[in-house]
């Protein structure tokens, strides 16, 4: 058996073995592309107000608001945005047993709530999670997809082994597909001549998955690229033995304060401490449509001094180049780097990725059926 024979073999095998996870992760990959501008689009009656000449609600006081809609839930944060969007009040708990996940829309002028949000019934939510866990328990659904993931790389590979010219003539007819050829040269080509072109982009988009969820990848990417924090979050804590009275609305003092020193802001999340011993986090991104610049602040709760962190999710001057690499990850994974056309060619790049197992599957069974006797191939 020749080596090239030998490939193909392992190409088909590790198919079977990973197909039907590469489809859905494929395939809840492209319906996510587009989820910012779907969202914002269906939900214009509710994330958009009328701007008005008076100055927002402080922090304080919209954590009054939303905490009346959602009593005895934990208010995780709020994102105000330009002055024609609604804030954004996030309340979540991930803890076994007590689990929600709700986002709410409020006025920033009025305080009127505009709309309450269950995220566990959100379809995008609802996406992401059979794209990270396959709708299955954490735990288990993100050590198959990591292992499909891996299975798809070895794939890429050795597809573009068996794709590869053995001549000049053979060359001309891997570029293009033959669209007046019977099906089975038709569903061959769409197999062979999408999966080349499309190899290129998902390879990256296959990297960037697997670093969310491989922490020993990231880990050696990150320190390869020579990285020198930590890629694990860690908040700061607060100093409780300097309780003072300095700060009786930390929370609104820091608002009043960021707005200042970062007037470029397309979006500041305001979070509120947790426990005695929590920091106060506040969130400034000047893109909208991406994360990797979000400048992350901490403070101490009781002085309001800016506390260090020691990862990578600190403040974005701080940034080296390591870090900028992990930080732009996501945002290199869903395309968002290269704005609207980075989207348009992620999205591309996955729906011809889901494509790939059945198309591939559909060679298969077209082989075997050539392989049948004369009488038993009339029976299809």
């Amino acid at each position: 058996m020749t080596v090239k024979k030998i490939i193909g073999k392992v190409h088909l095998w590790l198919g079977f073995t990973s197909g039907i996870v590469v489809f859905i992760i494929a395939v809840t990959g492209c319906l996510y592309a587009f989820q910012a501008e779907i969202s914002k689009l269906t939900g214009k009656a509710y994330r958009n107000v009328a701007p008005q000449n008076t100055p927002y609600l402080q922090p304080t006081q919209l954590k009054d608001i939303a905490e009346k809609q959602l009593p005895g839930k934990h208010l995780h944060s709020v994102q105000y945005g330009t002055r024609n969007e609604a804030v954004i009040a996030t309340f979540y708990n991930f803890e076994q047993g007590n689990e929600y996940y709700y986002t709410l829309f409020v006025n920033p002028y009025s305080g009127a709530v505009l709309k309450v949000k269950n995220m566990d019934r959100d379809f995008f939510r609802i996406v992401l999670l059979g794209h990270y866990y396959l709708w299955l328990p954490e735990t288990v659904g993100q050590r198959i997809t990591i292992y499909a993931t891996i299975i798809f790389l070895v794939m890429m590979i050795t597809g573009i082994i068996l794709w590869w010219p053995r001549n000049k003539a053979a060359a001309k007819q891997r570029f293009s597909l033959k669209w007046n050829a019977a099906w089975r040269r038709r569903n061959y080509d769409l197999h062979n001549v999408l999966g080349f072109y499309m190899t290129w982009v998902v390879i990256f988009m296959a990297i960037t998955g697997l670093i969310f969820g491989w922490q020993l990848l990231a880990n050696a990417i990150y320190k390869t690229a020579g990285g020198k924090k930590s890629l694990t979050y860690q908040e700061p804590l607060s100093d409780t033995t300097k309780i003072t009275r300095a700060a009786v609305l930390p929370v609104d003092q820091l608002w009043r304060q960021m707005q200042q020193e970062h007037k470029d802001a397309a979006t500041i999340e305001m979070h509120f401490p947790g426990t005695d011993k929590s920091a106060i986090e506040v969130a400034v991104n000047t893109d909208a449509y991406t994360y990797w610049k979000t400048d992350y602040r901490f403070f101490d709760q009781y002085s309001l001094k800016e506390l260090s962190v020691g990862h990578i999710y600190g403040r974005f001057k701080d940034a080296k180049g390591a870090d900028k690499l992990l930080r732009m990850n996501y945002d290199i994974h869903v395309g968002a780097i290269w704005g609207l056309p980075g989207k348009i060619l992620a999205f591309f790049a996955s729906l011809i990725a889901a494509s790939l197992p059945v198309t591939g599957f559909m060679i298969w069974c077209g082989r075997k059926r050539k392989n049948l006797p004369d009488k038993s191939r009339r029976l299809y």
